[in-house]
């Protein structure tokens, strides 16, 4: 049994937690709603996020953006600061490689072990504990999680150093956005020359066109059941974040001098989409409706 502290416990963190605890460890958790704390059964609510690392083998964070990593694990009353030598740091949020990096070193100038490792596989995944981890950090650290990460993952990868596991993420998150564009336009230009789009998805997944957005998280409503499309739009992976992981890849390949023409487009589609749309707060695959505004 291991002594584990999570804070962030929202759609993905909550999940991650309590296969966490259905696998035996000792979890402290923490976050800002109260309620999400009591969402997480069999583990001890704190009433700090500094109570979570107090003691623990391994201390998990899963937060916005990051700011709010910053805040979490610097200055004087911060993680870095208040954690054992020992603890093992893991920070899951989906953050740009400089700021991973970043906090990485702080706590490394403590003789802290840190890894980063967002993850992929959505809510779905959290729940279903079949996430894939990229983890950038120390090789000896990776695997002193791998227990740890196991219970809540299908896939752990290590990518590379420090910042790597955020590196890995944001190309996978601009490849998915551009592989959902594609697929919501391939779809509503066929629906508009009079194919039905089940039959239209059933060719694209059997042909060259296949892909994960089409094949797995259809976005067309009443093609696919339990998917965000089948009701409403609801849950799953916020066009909000979305656009904020595109932000993350512009920012990365302007820093390296990389092309990302598709990326850049894609980031342009969903920020619209969430503004002109009012669909920040819907899963990323409502773009059908950039391009269908007529669906229900």
């Amino acid at each position: 049994m291991t002594r584990i502290g999570f804070v962030g416990l929202g759609n993905m963190g909550g999940p991650m937690a309590r296969n966490l605890v259905a696998a035996g460890h000792e979890v402290r958790v923490f976050d800002l709603v109260a309620a999400a704390m009591e969402g997480v059964g069999g583990a001890a609510p704190q009433a700090s996020a500094a109570a979570c690392v107090d003691g623990v083998d391994v201390f998990i964070s899963m937060l916005p953006a990051g700011r709010h990593v910053e805040s979490l694990y610097l200055g004087d009353d911060g993680i870095v600061a208040q954690a054992d030598a020992s603890t093992l740091l893991i920070d899951c949020s989906t953050i740009d490689p400089d700021t991973a990096r970043r906090v990485a070193q702080a706590a490394a100038d403590r003789g802290i072990a840190m890894l980063d490792a967002p993850v992929s596989g959505g809510t779905a995944g959290a729940e279903a504990g079949t996430l894939t981890f990229m983890v950038g950090g120390d090789t000896a650290a990776v695997e002193r999680a791998r227990p740890v990460l196991d219970v809540m993952a299908k896939n752990v990868f290590h990518a590379g150093g420090a910042g790597a596991g955020q590196t890995a993420k944001i190309c996978n998150n601009m490849l998915l956005a551009v592989h959902m564009a594609g697929t919501a336009e391939a779809l509503a230009l066929g629906v508009n020359n009079g194919l039905d789009p089940a039959v239209l998805s059933e060719i694209m997944k059997q042909s060259s066109g296949g892909n994960w957005s089409l094949n797995v998280y259809n976005p067309f409503p009443g093609v696919m059941d339990g998917v965000p499309a089948s009701r409403g739009y609801q849950g799953g992976f916020l066009v909000d974040l979305m656009t904020k992981d595109l932000g993350l890849a512009m920012a990365s390949a302007e820093a390296s001098g990389s092309a990302v023409p598709l990326g850049s487009l894609a980031r342009n589609l969903f920020r619209l989409h969430g503004q002109v749309n009012d669909a920040g707060r819907l899963d990323f695959s409502s773009i059908q409706r950039f391009y269908k505004p007529d669906l229900d």
